[in-house]
Formats: C-alpha cells, sequence, structure tokens
C-alpha cells in the first residue's frame, strides 16, 4: 500500500494519467482555497464575480506551488521560473474568463446559486488548465 501510495503521489512521473490524478487532487486543494476567498468576499460585500477573480488569485498561487511539486515535478518547464508563473498565469487568466462566462451563465441566467455555479464551472475549467498547462508548458523532456 505504501508504494502505490508513493507512485501515486510521491515519485516524480512523467505519465499523463497519474499527472492528470495528481492535478485533480492539487485543483481540489487549490478549489477550496478558490472557493473558500469567494464565499469569504461576497459574504463581506463584493460582488460575487469580482469575488471569483479575488478567490481565482488565491486559488491561482496554491496551484502552482502545488502543482510544481506534485504534478510537474517530473519535467523541467519550457521557459525560466518567472516566465513559467507568468504562462502559468496567462493559462490560468483563459480559465479564469471560462469560469467567469460559466458563473454568470449558471448564476444570472438559469438562477443556480453562486456556490453551485462555482462547483460546476471549476469541474469543466479543469481540463482546460490541465491540458493547456501539460501540453504548452510542461512538454519539455524529463529532469535529469
Amino acid at each position: 500500500m505504501q508504494q502505490f501510495f508513493k507512485k501515486l503521489f510521491i515519485e516524480p512521473t512523467a505519465k499523463p494519467f497519474i499527472q492528470f490524478f495528481r492535478y485533480v487532487f492539487v485543483g481540489g486543494c487549490s478549489f477550496l482555497v478558490d472557493a473558500g476567498v469567494l464565499w469569504l468576499c461576497v459574504r463581506a460585500g463584493l460582488y460575487y464575480l469580482i469575488a471569483a477573480i479575488v478567490g481565482f488569485i488565491a486559488g491561482l498561487i496554491i496551484n502552482f506551488f502545488l502543482s510544481r511539486a506534485l504534478v510537474f515535478r517530473a519535467q523541467e518547464a519550457r521557459v525560466g521560473r518567472v516566465f513559467e508563473f507568468v504562462a502559468y498565469a496567462l493559462i490560468g487568466l483563459i480559465g479564469l474568463g471560462l469560469t467567469e462566462a460559466l458563473l454568470y451563465f449558471f448564476t444570472d441566467i438559469l438562477h443556480v446559486f453562486y456556490m453551485i455555479s462555482k462547483v460546476i464551472a471549476s469541474a469543466i475549467v479543469l481540463f482546460w488548465n490541465f491540458l493547456a498547462r501539460k501540453l504548452l508548458l510542461y512538454r519539455g523532456a524529463p529532469k535529469p
């Protein structure tokens, strides 16, 4: 069991299936931060679409560091560390645009509670974020 846990979470890997599994785990942690900040900001009186941006920033930072540590550790980014974060953030900004559009659609058009809209939007955007980061940013050769 311990060996299985190590292969699933600890050992560096470039296998897409294991990386995606880890990314879902990392995304779950990031989602908790993102959604928690969203909820707190709305409770404090901020409009939900603005609060979603604040939550996104908090979640992005958590996601970047956890992804580097757990998901894409076996591969070098195609660029240096500063540009890596910038590229990571740009991909995330596209995801934020999708999230905002989906939040608006589900909340204002379909009248779904904004936190349920956030869960639906996050599940959809998770696939964009993983695929874009895997294919555009971490497609390089494995680390020596």
